[in-house]
């Protein structure tokens, strides 16, 4: 299992980012979920039984036309999710 998290600022709330990442997320094997942050940031927790689904699912967030909206994006390994089925919007 390969789980990552994924900081993302910049014109990241209010234009429909966290709606947009979950139907990427309908088109890969990954689980987890995305919320907004108080400080304008939005964080995304996802995983995969394959590393490079879960990086192909970040690739095409980055790829998609939400890349426009992205500024930064902060990414780390994290231990597998526990009690997360599907993909969900916090």
């Amino acid at each position: 299992m390969a789980a990552k998290q994924a900081f993302y600022s910049g014109k990241v709330q209010g234009v429909g980012f966290r709606y947009a990442v979950k139907r990427i997320a309908s088109g890969f094997e990954v689980i987890g979920w995305v919320k907004n942050l108080p400080d304008g940031r939005v964080e995304l927790q996802a995983m995969s039984h394959d590393d490079d689904e879960l990086e192909a699912f970040f690739d095409d967030i980055m790829q998609s036309s939400l890349g426009g909206n992205i500024k930064d994006m902060e990414t780390q390994n994290i231990p597998s999710l526990v009690n997360v089925r599907g993909f969900s919007i916090i």
